[in-house]
């Protein structure tokens, strides 16, 4: 077993995926962040709150959240290139047994998944409290609590990408799982959200979960601003963590149970 843990991690590290995921972790940590401090949320269209208040802090944190689209992208497309040139048929024929295998590559995208939530919550730490001290503007959470949140994000967003991982194993499409994961994350949550009735189920979605762990409201206020209603109550940052826990474990059980009988070819 743990030769074969071995040979997933030189197989990705003998391709650019993993340090294009780790750029693109601190491109949004460090970059992102570090724009949005620069520019001040109360300069935004339409404006937020400044990041001298906690609103305007949490606000900014959870945008990160919403960026999860991007690691369960790249999660879908570790797994779908497996089948799209064949390599996973050719290792299963030197390891006949194929839960270990796939149990091996499991344990490498769980590795990467974790490296891009670190990379992603460290530079988006340094950008936010450089920037804010430079600018001379304090923040409306203590640095402790706002480390914290980051933290949460980073967690988050490693969930994220073993959450395309599992729709890659369902799909094996590259494009299709594309489509679902991009598709659904970036627009579908959103869109339900501005329906009357279905908006009571965005608490228990993959981006109500995030937003409870990371204690992001902003989102569910404006929508209910905008709708004239009240806001959607989130699940409590436990329930939440809980909540993606789960959703996660079942992408991992796709990820190796699916593909056990299927044909790979």
């Amino acid at each position: 077993m743990t030769r074969l843990i071995t040979a997933e991690f030189r197989r990705l590290r003998a391709t650019r995926l993993p340090l294009g995921i780790l750029a693109t972790a601190a491109l949004l940590g460090g970059g992102l962040a570090g724009l949005m401090t620069a520019v001040g949320p109360e300069n935004f269209t339409p404006p937020m709150p400044g990041l001298h208040t906690e609103t305007g802090i949490r606000a900014l944190l959870g945008i990160l959240g919403i960026t999860g689209f991007v690691p369960a992208a790249f999660g879908a497309v570790a797994v779908t290139s497996e089948y799209r040139h064949h390599t996973a048929a050719v290792t299963f024929l030197f390891a006949p047994r194929r839960w270990q295998v796939l149990a091996a590559k499991l344990t490498a995208y769980a590795t990467v998944a974790i490296g891009y939530g670190t990379v992603l919550a460290g530079t988006a730490a340094a950008a936010i409290l450089g920037v804010a001290a430079a600018r001379g503007v304090p923040l409306g959470l203590p640095t402790g609590t706002v480390l914290e949140l980051l933290a949460r994000v980073g967690v988050a967003m490693a969930a994220y990408l073993l959450l395309g991982v599992g729709v890659g194993a369902l799909l094996r499409h590259q494009i299709a799982a594309l489509g679902v994961v991009v598709g659904y994350l970036y627009l579908g949550e959103p869109l339900l959200m501005l329906i009357p009735g279905v908006n009571t189920a965005y608490p228990v979605l993959p981006g109500g979960a995030t937003a409870a762990l990371t204690g992001f409201t902003y989102l569910t206020d404006s929508v209910a601003k905008e709708l004239g209603t009240a806001p959607t109550p989130l699940l409590s940052p436990v329930v939440g963590a809980l909540l993606l826990a789960t959703y996660t474990i079942i992408a991992a059980a796709i990820a190796v149970v699916i593909p056990m009988r299927r044909d790979i070819t």
